[in-house]
């Protein structure tokens, strides 16, 4: 090999040399949302409650409190979740609460 082939692969940028860079990707946190139960004067507390249990996953006592929250301040929140997980709870539980002609009514907001 001559001296200047030998001179140019060693020289920084010339054949045979390469830069790694890593990087690192830049995540974020997905946006919360607030799955909130409005109060109203017609459906049961049982059947709140029974929601709680089914779509949140609350004990019977966890239910039970969220259930009297809701009674007396009017609004309760449910759960905070991501927002197609918010956005599917609120589905299920007015199509469940349509579906046993209660008019219960379930939102989210952002967090």
């Amino acid at each position: 090999m001559a001296d200047d082939d030998r001179k140019r692969r060693n020289e920084p940028g010339g054949p045979g040399t390469a830069v790694i860079a890593k990087t690192k990707p830049q995540t974020k946190r997905p946006n919360m949302y607030r799955v909130l139960i409005l109060n109203d004067d017609y459906t049961p507390m049982e059947f709140v409650v029974h929601v709680l249990e089914r779509f949140f996953g609350k004990d019977h006592e966890a239910a039970t409190r969220i259930m009297l929250h809701v009674h007396h301040h009017g609004i309760g929140e449910c759960g905070i979740y991501t927002y197609e997980v918010a956005e599917t709870k609120v589905t299920q539980v007015m199509d469940f609460a349509r579906k046993h002609q209660h008019p219960l009514q379930c939102v989210m907001e952002k967090k």
